[in-house]
């Protein structure tokens, strides 16, 4: 099957509520569940799976909310394996907690590669058989629709075509409606998925057949969409491909391939194009999950439509595609031009020539670009901190003003022998002819110089107030001198404004000092405000 002779509909199939909370580090509270559920609806994914709801209490009360509130588009998936060794179906616990989770759509695990059936479960391999058809059946004669998700069956068809297939039927003679391929070990490469796939299609004539791969060979988009060239009509997968070992298939990067290399019919949502929200979403389930953004995802991450070489960038400025493969905007993302010691000039005038009126003024763009060069040197990295840039362009231009003087600034730390650790700094300065003196405690010296400064200067400038540290990360820069090296200290805050969208922008600081690295952070964040607001 040729790309474009591929299925018209490809259903996505969510399951970052479940198989993504399985991922080392990742755990969502009940009320992250619901939002992510929430979110997805209206990103325009079909099914969404909640969990497991005999599992824990939490997974319990996720379906009974949806019961309570439904959602307006997806169809919500509670997930459960087959009923036990020598229980009937309908007395089963994990039966009953499938079918009383009121979801519209339920999903069942079953054993398909033969050395699980014999040594993981240790049952015949017609027990299995019978448990598989007969956990089906009991879920579809309870009014539901029934996936069956064939566990480890590229391995197992490898190993045992014959039976492979056999458990499949059993799920077909249950009346599953998606027999879903797992490869579960994520060690197929994307031949063998697509042969398998012809193979079973051959074999079992018009069944609609689902995909779910995981990433340890590093080819899990790669087998997911050789699937779907040969026929399989759902995708399963997590936003970002968070999951056990190396993650599941990621959708982000599966869903904008289908849409704008193959055209498919996915993601449509109320008539509405919802891929423009693809980038929002990976970033909403990165917060809610705390972690950090993958700077080089495909198509979502902040460096996917990121230049940074200066040839890029003149290149890119002329013709945009010259060197993007897609359209930022098309999946909600945006161009960034990077300015760094490997830059030219046209990435100085591409950033912010506009802005500070030097778009023609090459002089002025190369006494940056050394100034950038010669700060690189010395541990900074202002890719990764545009306001601390924009700061440097202000101050080479002669815009940049003093809105304080320090005189110092001071912490300590109290630590007793079994007690928690205290921090209390103080801040002096002068803004105008008015001197402050500050004291603060807090969390730790950055925490508590920051209290402190505010307290300085909010009586002058209030607009402090709005600016929020979101993220704070170090990096050393010199290593070989061990604890006497200088760190680079990057800091990411919002201002927060509750009558428009938050505004994002990054600072950095480099010393010897960790804590005075973070100042310099600090200062660059209020600066860079007070700046931008004319104050």
């Amino acid at each position: 099957m040729t790309p474009e002779t591929l299925p018209q509909r490809v259903e996505i199939y969510d399951t970052t509520l479940r198989d993504g909370t399985q991922g080392e580090g990742v755990s969502f509270s009940l009320i992250d569940k619901i939002k992510i559920a929430r979110h997805l609806d209206a990103l325009g994914v079909d099914y969404i799976e909640g969990g497991f709801p005999l599992s824990n209490p939490k997974d319990i009360a996720f379906f009974e909310e949806m019961v309570k509130s439904p959602l307006s588009h997806a169809k919500v998936c509670a997930f459960g394996m087959t009923r036990r060794k020598g229980v009937a179906a309908a007395d089963d616990a994990g039966m009953q907690a499938l079918i009383n989770a009121g979801s519209p759509v339920v999903t069942i695990v079953g054993k398909t590669w033969d050395l699980h059936v014999d040594e993981v479960l240790q049952v015949s391999r017609e027990e299995n058989l019978a448990m598989i058809r007969e956990s089906v059946a009991v879920c579809h004669e309870a009014g539901r629709e029934v996936f069956y998700d064939a566990e480890h069956f590229f391995d197992g068809f490898h190993a045992n075509r014959d039976y492979t297939l056999q458990t499949l039927r059993a799920a077909v003679e249950g009346g599953a409606t998606r027999l879903v391929l797992c490869d579960t070990n994520g060690g197929s490469l994307p031949s063998w998925i697509a042969s398998v796939v012809d193979d079973v299609q051959q074999e079992l004539g018009d069944v609609k057949l689902g995909i779910h791969v995981h990433n340890d060979s590093g080819l899990a988009v790669a087998n997911t969409l050789a699937a779907v060239e040969h026929g399989a009509v759902q995708v399963q997968g997590t936003i970002n491909g968070i999951g056990e070992r190396c993650g599941n298939v990621d959708l982000t990067t599966v869903i904008a391939n289908l849409r704008l290399k193959y055209n498919t019919d996915c993601l449509m949502h109320n008539g509405e194009d919802s891929l423009l929200r693809l980038t929002e979403t990976s970033r909403f389930v990165y917060e809610l999950a705390n972690m950090n953004l993958r700077e080089n995802q495909p198509y979502v991450g902040p460096a996917a439509f990121a230049h940074k070489g200066g040839m890029h960038v003149h290149a890119v400025n002329r013709v945009a595609h010259s060197y993007e493969h897609v359209k930022p905007e098309s999946v909600g993302n945006t161009r960034r031009i990077l300015v760094s010691e490997l830059s030219g000039v046209s990435n100085i005038s591409a950033t912010i020539g506009r802005k500070f009126d030097i778009e023609n003024n090459k002089q002025a763009q190369r006494n940056v670009l050394q100034r950038v060069q010669d700060l690189e040197n010395a541990g900074y990295q202002f890719e990764a901190a545009n306001a601390s840039f924009e700061l440097l362009l202000y101050g080479e231009l002669g815009k940049r003003r003093p809105f304080w003087n320090l005189d110092h600034y001071r912490c300590v730390i109290l630590k007793t022998n079994g007690g928690a650790a205290t921090t209390e700094a103080i801040v002096k300065l002068k803004v105008g002819d008015a001197l402050e003196h500050q004291v603060a405690e807090g969390d730790g010296p950055i925490d508590a110089l920051d209290a402190a400064l505010r307290k300085c200067l909010a009586p002058h400038y209030p607009q402090v107030n709005d600016v929020h540290l979101r993220d704070y990360k170090v990096r050393v820069v010199n290593a070989a001198d061990e604890t006497a090296a200088k760190v680079r200290v990057v800091i990411d805050f919002a201002v927060v404004d509750p009558d428009k969208a938050d505004e994002y922008f990054s600072t950095i600081g480099v010393s010897e000092n960790i804590v005075d690295a973070s100042w310099a952070a600090v200062i660059d964040a209020f600066e860079y405000h007070l700046l931008e607001t004319g104050a």
